[in-house]
């Protein structure tokens, strides 16, 4: 029996077929990724469940806006997380996690003097990555779900309409 994943924002339930994503971060980079979907990946520390691409645009301003992934708010069950605290203490280093066998949806590297700059000054002049990300993701899903589909005809008999 495979474990149960949840959405790091909404904690809903992944259901077999439905398409999801992982999100990532490179502490040392200071990089994010967006990831398909894959289950071994998925139940392993610092990999973010996003059940679409409003989720995973949630996760990515909340990134942006705080240099973590750690949604304070959603109550992932059963997942530790390690949270990184600013106030001094010293924590051991974070490791990167094993992106072996993922495959990259999206990549998004910022300096965090410009993103915090512009968060303060004028929040709305990264609406346009925000937009792309959504716009991207929205594709991949479409994408991902119609091979599904497809997949599922031809495992039927169907011919697969071009």
């Amino acid at each position: 029996m495979s474990a149960m994943h949840e959405c790091t924002i909404c904690s809903e339930k992944k259901l077999a077929g439905q398409v999801w994503f992982l999100v990532v971060e490179s502490h040392a980079e200071d990089k994010l990724r967006v990831l398909q979907w894959l289950d071994d990946a998925a139940h392993q520390d610092g990999f973010y469940p996003a059940c679409g691409a409003a989720h995973v645009q949630e996760l990515v301003v909340h990134w942006m806006a705080t240099g973590s992934l750690d949604y304070p708010f959603a109550a992932v069950a059963g997942k530790s997380r390690r949270r990184r605290h600013h106030l001094g203490s010293i924590l051991p280093p974070i490791l990167a996690p094993n992106l072996k066998g993922t495959k990259t949806i999206g990549e998004l590297a910022v300096d965090r003097e410009s993103v915090g700059r512009a968060l303060r000054d004028d929040p709305d002049s990264l609406q346009v990555i925000l937009d792309e990300l959504f716009n991207t993701l929205q594709r991949e899903t479409t994408g991902i779900a119609a091979r599904l589909e497809s997949s599922d005809a031809m495992s039927c008999g169907f011919p697969r309409q071009i």
